[in-house]
């Protein structure tokens, strides 16, 4: 029966016939805009990950709580931590902390899966990547991989700590996985995000100028951005080639969903 699943769950990556576009805009609804001292970076929330840690960054970012706060740790080849309203660890918001939201169970249908084995499996939903464990009649349990882009909450100790500071990863670190929350990935501007001021604290920190929900944006003013549709053949083509030339190697950290500028 196992063998059956797997195979059930592999077939589909194979045999998904041509989508209609390859191509789509970023949903207005669920992407942050952050302009930085560096530059812009838009990140692809994943309401469907973390509803709650989502809900508390796009609150947040309409208080206009982050507009201003500091990266205030960072550290070269792992995160850059900020949003803390007193620019340091331990700050926190107004509102109340949250509870974890370390995985979710989601039906297969909803991601695209790209390595499966005895163990668990690998794919996106949406730029996301994602680990999980076999599917069952119930869905698939699944958590972010904390690869290049990845966003999370920050907490302290405490597993039900996160309330505003979020980090963004400069290169892959998995030991982060299945241990704080996910809530998207950077699409645009990882360049920006590996060229903020490393330190603990950083001596001349960068910072968040203005956060905003990119549906806020007057629309003749919003930076525009499509994204390949993670089932498209030539998204699947990318990642034949990825594997064929890391071989043994092949990680989901080694991919990333095209974006490119509309018009």
């Amino acid at each position: 029966m196992r063998l059956l699943l797997i195979a059930l769950f592999v077939l589909p990556l194979l045999a998904r016939p041509a989508a209609a576009a390859d191509w789509h805009p970023l949903d207005p609804a669920t992407s942050l805009v952050i302009d930085t001292s560096k530059g812009e970076i838009i990140v692809a929330l994943r309401p469907d990950m973390a509803p709650h840690g989502v809900e508390r960054v796009i609150l947040l970012a309409r208080e206009h709580v982050y507009d201003g706060l500091l990266f205030h740790r960072v550290i070269d080849h792992f995160v850059d931590q900020t949003g803390n309203p007193n620019n340091k660890d331990g700050g926190t918001s107004s509102h109340p902390d949250l509870a974890p939201e370390f995985t979710a169970t989601l039906k297969p249908s909803a991601f695209l899966p790209v390595t499966s084995s005895s163990d668990g499996i690998t794919g996106f939903i949406g730029p996301l990547p994602i680990v999980g464990a076999l599917p069952t009649a119930s869905g698939v349990r699944v958590w972010g991989a904390y690869c290049p882009g990845v966003v999370g909450m920050g907490r302290q100790e405490s597993v039900d700590s996160a309330n505003s500071e979020i980090f963004f990863m400069r290169d892959a670190a998995r030991r982060l996985d299945h241990d704080y929350t996910v809530i998207g990935r950077a699409v645009v501007g990882l360049d920006i995000v590996r060229a903020i001021a490393i330190g603990e604290p950083p001596p001349a920190p960068d910072r968040m100028i203005q956060v905003r929900l990119l549906g806020d944006i007057q629309e003749n003013q919003r930076p525009r951005y499509e994204i390949m549709d993670e089932h498209a053949p030539a998204f699947a083509a990318e990642i034949q080639r990825v594997r064929a030339a890391k071989g043994a190697d092949f990680s989901i950290c080694d991919i990333e969903v095209p974006v490119r500028k509309a018009g």
